[in-house]
């Protein structure tokens, strides 16, 4: 099984590359106006992840984030006690004014020490752009505490409804700005389909919740997965083999 990973990202052109940094930081803070829309819109997102903490009674619960980037999520949450991240890129979150709210901060979950367990591990639209997704879904199986729960959004990659909404928006931006194909980046990004997470997901859980912001899986433009109870057995030995 997940013979097709860990993936390889399709190289990026030159043209591309030489204004990739810029245009991601940009987008991630929503400095223009196709990505503030898509930021306006992908509140959806951190709002299912953060639901589980809206209640003060719930906020002490020890959080650890995939991909936090630029650390936004933190607006969501009241969760600041004891909030660890995973992010290599540095120059996305170093200048943040919420930075001081994090405990520990990974350049990759291979980093956390297997002693850390974790009342909720969190995703928001990152577990589209992991190469090796597999051992990641594993490996937070194992970190995750007694009742501990795997929460993630991700966009809808490789539906249709999800394809026309960034050609339409960020991609017809792109296009204007740069003069480039927008395509060529998301398939560098967007390594894995809503599809393929989903199935990562049912194989290391046994018991997922789904919801997403549209009428149905295919038709929509996001999923949100609520992952309980992990296959230890399952985490453990994927873990071993890679």
């Amino acid at each position: 099984m997940f013979d097709n990973f860990p993936k390889t990202r399709p190289p990026l052109p030159k043209e591309i590359q030489d204004i990739y940094s810029a245009h991601y930081k940009s987008n991630r803070e929503g400095q223009t106006t196709a990505s503030s829309l898509a930021q306006r819109m992908e509140s959806w997102l951190h709002r299912q992840v953060a639901s589980d903490v809206a209640n003060l009674q719930d906020s002490a619960k020890v959080t650890l984030e995939l991909g936090a980037g630029t650390l936004n999520q933190l607006q969501y949450e009241s969760t600041v006690h004891s909030y660890d991240i995973i992010e290599p890129f540095t120059d996305l979150y170093k200048s943040s004014p919420l930075l001081g709210k994090v405990r520990n901060i990974y350049s990759d979950i291979s980093e956390v020490p297997n002693s850390c367990r974790y009342d909720r591990i969190t995703s928001i639209a990152t577990l589209e752009h992991i190469c090796n997704l597999p051992e990641v879904i594993a490996r937070s199986g194992l970190l995750l505490a007694e009742n501990g729960v795997l929460r993630a959004s991700v966009p809808s990659e490789g539906t249709l409804l999800w394809t026309l909404g960034w050609k339409l928006t960020t991609g017809l931006e792109f296009k204007l700005r740069h003069g480039l194909d927008y395509s060529l980046l998301m398939k560098h990004e967007h390594v894995n389909t809503a599809k393929e997470i989903e199935e990562v997901l049912h194989y290391f859980f046994k018991r997922i919740k789904c919801k997403v912001f549209g009428l149905s899986k295919s038709i929509s433009i996001y999923r949100y997965y609520e992952c309980h109870n992990p296959i230890i057995d399952r985490c453990r030995k994927f873990s071993r083999s890679t």
